[in-house]
């Protein structure tokens, strides 16, 4: 497997092109999952209040033996702590749980917009960045509105937009605002909540051209699309598939095709051909 590469964020910090999710991976077998992909080179480590297991990813960094340094932890503030102080105080808390002091990527979980809160949010946590609570800054689930609105309120732009992104669901606009204010795309859901996304004919036989499973074809589509997937799985062997997307690359054509998908639009370009079909 080739080792995962990194981008450099808005903010001057490293951010790796493929992360780990770790949603629902809890007690000792989440930490054993966590390891394992530490230890087959995963670097980016996500991880929510919500989720429930800010402390097994905690004991996963520790147990791994890998340089704290070299490993990038990422946590969200949940709806219910928006507000400046409750910000920082969240984030105090996720730190106490997982017993690490810093959060390497803080993220505000949802912009909760009925209660209106996610810029003072975002005050609070630009302080506790200055506090060096953590290193970098980000959002999730926020739209080109929302990000508008931080931007103007604070001058402050977000190094990520963890964001719902797959083939069905490939986000253009968002990912040009993006690309316009140098924010960084993190996809969640990166193999869609539609398992027949791995059964479509595209991604088959674009698997079939460059000799790699159809979940790779789908991963490696975001890693060229300048998103940073965190596809989930407590499976080792899963693990290793899922991060070792780099020794390929797909054609503009064939990216393009991928993103057809959406909405069931057809691909009506080129036909798609390899002298190995």
């Amino acid at each position: 497997m080739n080792a995962i590469p990194t981008v450099i964020l808005n903010d001057g910090a490293w951010f790796p092109e493929l992360g780990l999710g770790t949603y629902n991976l809890r007690g000792e077998e989440g930490i054993d999952a966590i390891v394992a992909a530490i230890e087959d080179g995963y670097r980016l480590i996500d991880t929510a209040v919500n989720y429930e297991n800010e402390r097994e990813v905690g004991e996963a960094v520790r147990r791994s033996g890998v340089d704290r340094d070299k490993l990038l932890v990422t946590s969200k503030i949940p709806g219910r702590h928006h507000g400046r102080q409750q910000a920082i105080d969240s984030i105090k808390g996720s730190l106490d749980v997982m017993g690490l002091d810093r959060i390497d990527l803080q993220l505000i979980h949802w912009p909760n917009p009925s209660v209106g809160r996610y810029v003072d949010t975002w005050r609070g946590m630009i302080e506790a960045r200055e506090q060096g609570l953590v290193r970098s800054i980000g959002v999730s689930n926020f739209t080109e509105g929302h990000l508008t609105e931080l931007i103007e309120e604070t001058g402050v732009v977000p190094a990520v937009n963890q964001v719902e992104l797959h083939p069905y669901f490939p986000q253009e606009a968002l990912r040009a605002f993006h690309r316009t204010h140098g924010i960084r795309t993190e996809s969640w859901s990166p193999l869609a909540r539609r398992s027949e996304l791995l059964t479509e004919q595209i991604i088959h036989e674009l698997a079939h051209i460059h000799d790699v499973t159809p979940t790779q074809v789908v991963l490696r589509w975001h890693t060229q699309l300048g998103s940073t997937p965190i596809p989930k799985s407590a499976d080792p062997d899963r693990q290793r598939e899922n991060a070792d997307v780099f020794g390929f690359t797909l054609t503009d054509d064939e990216v393009a095709a991928v993103s057809a998908l959406e909405r069931g639009r057809l691909w009506d370009g080129d036909p798609l051909t390899h002298e190995e079909m």
